[in-house]
């Protein structure tokens, strides 16, 4: 078995190490024995349409802008996402794949449509800081855990729903239910940071099952925590029962 990651405008969709995600993807098969590539798209190199796993990260509004200008015409993209390629979109990324965002000056860019969720400024101060959520998404039975650092509000369509609801730390999309991300086809984003994948591995693993079938085992050596769940948790009252702490391995 081999897979290709494809990794999305790093140099401009890279803040926070958000590029780190693709390498998780990666080593995760290569531990398992199977061969795997990073296939890095560049502001000049077409996006292919046969990549197992596409990834898109985070930048500030003017890259953000030119991000979702240089994207609107891939017709690999869309390919790819019209036959269910899982997608992981990160911040800046998941609104680039939204119907539209507004950045802080008040201009609405139209997004690439393949999310239903749309972006504005918050009024209030940027929500920054560590998250601990419940998972919502199929297979995820661990919380998940991240850095957010955003200005931005967004509300979901009726194509799309939470990845996570909030227990801890700030306030994921901002609208006030405490929902993290959104969910809409094969499309995964969130505005958690670490890398994400880093210290979500069962959403690494998840993204790669949904692309390839099942996987082999991975053994770990013993002792290692599967996440960082129940060291986040930990900094919280009351988010993280001490169960959910013993499944994440703290």
């Amino acid at each position: 078995m081999s897979a290709t990651i494809v990794l999305l405008l790093p140099e401009v969709l890279g803040t926070y190490g958000d590029a780190g995600n693709a390498a998780v993807l990666a080593m995760r098969l290569r531990w398992r024995g199977l061969d795997a590539d990073v296939h890095t798209v560049g502001w000049d190199d077409p996006v292919p349409a046969g990549g197992d796993v596409y990834v898109l990260g985070g930048g500030e509004d003017a890259a953000q802008m030119l991000a979702v200008e240089r994207l609107r015409d891939s017709a690999g993209l869309r390919r790819a996402l019209d036959r269910g390629a899982p997608t992981l979109a990160v911040c800046a990324g998941l609104q680039i794949l939204g119907r539209a965002f507004t950045v802080a000056d008040g201009t609405r860019v139209p997004g690439l449509g393949l999310l239903d969720v749309e972006t504005v400024p918050g009024r209030g101060p940027r929500r920054i800081g560590d998250v601990t959520a419940d998972a919502l998404l199929d297979g995820l039975d661990d919380p998940l855990v991240g850095f957010e650092n955003h200005g931005g509000i967004t509300t979901l369509g009726p194509g799309a729903t939470p990845l996570a609801r909030v227990r801890g730390g700030a306030s994921g999309n901002g609208t006030g239910d405490r929902a993290e991300g959104a969910v809409g086809g094969s499309v995964v984003g969130t505005y958690l940071h670490g890398p994400v994948l880093a210290r979500n591995p069962a959403l690494a693993d998840l993204l790669l099952t949904r692309a390839l079938g099942d996987l082999p085992p991975l053994d770990l050596p013993e002792g290692l925590p599967s996440s960082t769940a129940g060291r986040l948790g930990a900094r919280f009252r009351g988010p993280f029962s001490s169960a959910a702490a013993r499944r994440a391995g703290a």
